[in-house]
């Protein structure tokens, strides 16, 4: 079940923090996922911008921090190449919900960061016109404040109990609608808003692809395709003719589900 890139005109790629992986992040769920801290869910909502701003500051200041660190690895890469060899007619988008940036850093272009980019800091007043700037400070032990209008610095970020950005929402439905080839890459696809995304694209007469490092549970019907292993092995021999996945096994084939095990030539 190769994937030939050629054969698609309107590509849709969604990736989660499974793609960061390698480059040493952490990922948001699963053993050692981010959203387990406890201090992560109770002091990352939007209410502690009010009552206690620091605690925001101190739970996404060190991971600012480790992100400042972090190279993009194989994945990244080969997805910014993907992107650069497409041909002019062909049209590309790439959904991260990832807030690192290392698609950026790898040379990707066309990228719709979902969740914000952590390494800049904001103005928590929607009202000011001061603009997003890259900001190395995780602000651990002082509160920024806003230069122009004196309200709260923030990290632009979508935070717990905050709606996704109008402007990221509207382009990343707008390319599902007619996508013909999506793909969906180191995220669960059983959330918000992987598993919304994938039944837009399979409504459109998309394939749909699904590769992570473990299956969904439960299953999402609306991906044809499921392909098990890291993204950084996976990706470069799914789109590679002259190497083979070796098949592990079949699932449903009433609904036509095809499960991949990690990459291996043969």
């Amino acid at each position: 079940m190769k994937i030939d890139i050629s054969l698609y005109q309107r590509i849709v790629i969604l990736t989660g923090a499974g793609v960061s992986a390698a480059s040493g992040l952490r990922t948001y769920r699963g053993p050692n996922g981010l959203w387990n801290d406890d201090d992560v869910q109770a002091y990352g909502h939007v209410d502690r911008l009010q009552d206690d701003p620091q605690k925001i500051w101190r739970v996404f200041g060190p991971l600012r921090e480790q992100i400042l660190h972090a190279e993009p690895n194989t994945a990244h890469l080969f997805l910014a190449k993907l992107d650069a060899n497409l041909q002019p007619s062909q049209e590309f988008l790439l959904i991260t919900q990832n807030v690192d940036g290392l698609h950026q850093q790898a040379g990707s272009r066309r990228v719709v960061e979902l969740h914000g980019t952590i390494g800049r800091t904001r103005c928590a007043n929607p009202d000011c016109i001061l603009p997003p700037y890259p900001d190395p400070d995780p602000h651990l032990e002082t509160v920024p404040y806003c230069s122009v209008c004196g309200s709260v610095l923030r990290p632009d970020i979508v935070l717990f109990g905050e709606s996704l950005p109008v402007d990221a929402s509207w382009q990343s439905k707008r390319a599902l609608r007619d996508c013909d080839l999506f793909i969906a890459i180191g995220t669960s696809g059983t959330v918000s808003p992987a598993a919304q995304y994938v039944r837009s694209a399979e409504y459109a007469g998309a394939r749909t692809v699904f590769v992570n490092l473990e299956a969904m549970t439960p299953p999402n019907p609306a991906f044809q395709e499921l392909y098990l292993g890291a993204a950084e092995d996976v990706l470069p021999v799914l789109f590679d003719p002259n190497q083979k996945l070796r098949l592990l096994k079949m699932i449903d084939v009433s609904r036509n589900i095809t499960v991949c095990n990690e990459s291996k030539k043969i």
